[in-house]
């Protein structure tokens, strides 16, 4: 009796030198893209535009941020929920620090001084880099989707309405054979997450559009590639934002990062008119991303949890 072969994430390549606007490649891309995403609500991009020397120079950086005292990570603040530092009894194995507008190396500087007093210019450096590099694979992600959905119009409006978050992630080993809860199953709020491993400890899963969780096993040049609830809104549900969690075990540590595109505060997440109509009514209202933010963190948004978005602006 034979047996099943595991379920995959799509696999796309964002390697070729050519794939460019316009090109037969872009648009073979961009079709593999938008199937992913329909099937499986996320896709693997094997994306080698980030040199190994970097990754390295990430990945000591990840273990000198999370080797600071505890009263040093928590000066990692922020105004916005769930963009500085995090970490709760509840989850007790996951730590978590944020930075926003990452690309920007001055913003970087400012907000790695509230973790270093005297500066750490290389720190600074390395997570400006790598968020700068990522983005282009962000850029290019969104654009195929606006594209794929014949939104081209708002192509400026969408990209200028978002700033980047980068966060860095630590698990630490539970020191069991048994499955441990790391990050529990949970949707992203924002447009765009863009996950990579730095450990060779895997533990990510991703649920696809039939309920399966489905397994990430990453490798060195690979980024997993989900959406999140405000792109979901915007396109009025024509994407489904991605159910993801990590499972852990054994005795050695998980470090990752992620590339969040954010809406800016203020900014109205609206769906295009073009995608609503008789067969695709409006589901959510107009609504700004940071007030959904400070909506989840009240006792209502509590309770929603995981519907937190429709008892928001659901219609």
């Amino acid at each position: 009796m034979g047996t099943e072969t595991p379920l995959k994430v799509p696999v796309i390549d964002f390697s070729n030198p050519e794939l460019k606007p316009g090109t037969a490649e872009w648009d073979s891309v961009k079709g593999q893209v938008r199937r992913a995403l329909q099937d499986y609500n996320c896709f693997e991009a094997s994306f080698d535009k980030i040199p190994a020397e970097l990754r390295g120079s990430l990945f000591r950086a990840l273990q000198e941020l999370f080797d600071l005292p505890l009263e040093a990570k928590i000066r990692n603040v922020s105004e916005i929920p769930y963009h500085g530092y995090f970490g709760h009894p509840l989850v007790p194995l996951f730590e978590s620090l944020g930075f926003e507008d990452a690309n920007i190396i001055e913003k970087v500087e400012d907000q790695t001084r509230a973790l270093w007093p005297q500066g750490n210019s290389s720190f600074s450096k390395t997570i400006q880099t790598f968020t700068k590099q990522l983005s282009e694979l962000d850029q290019m992600v969104r654009r195929m989707i606006l594209e794929s959905f014949n939104l081209e119009k708002y192509m400026d409006e969408h990209m200028d309405s978002t700033n980047y978050v980068f966060r860095t992630m630590k698990y630490n080993a539970p020191k069991t054979n048994e499955p441990k809860v790391g990050l529990g199953s949970h949707k992203d709020k924002d447009i765009i997450t863009i996950l990579h491993q730095m450990s060779e400890v895997d533990g990510l899963a991703v649920q696809n559009k039939d309920g399966e969780w489905i397994d990430v096993n990453f490798s060195k040049n690979s980024f997993l590639v989900i959406i999140g609830e405000s792109l979901h809104a915007w396109l009025n549900g024509r994407l489904n934002a991605t159910y993801h969690r990590v499972m852990m075990t054994g005795d050695k540590e998980r470090y990752a990062v992620g590339l969040f595109s954010v809406p800016k505060a203020g900014y109205m997440i609206k769906a295009p008119e073009e995608l609503v109509d008789e067969a695709h009514p409006l589901l959510y209202k107009p609504y700004d991303y940071v007030e959904l933010l400070n909506f989840t963190y009240t006792e209502a948004g509590q309770v929603a949890d995981t519907s937190a978005l429709k008892v928001f602006c659901g219609v």
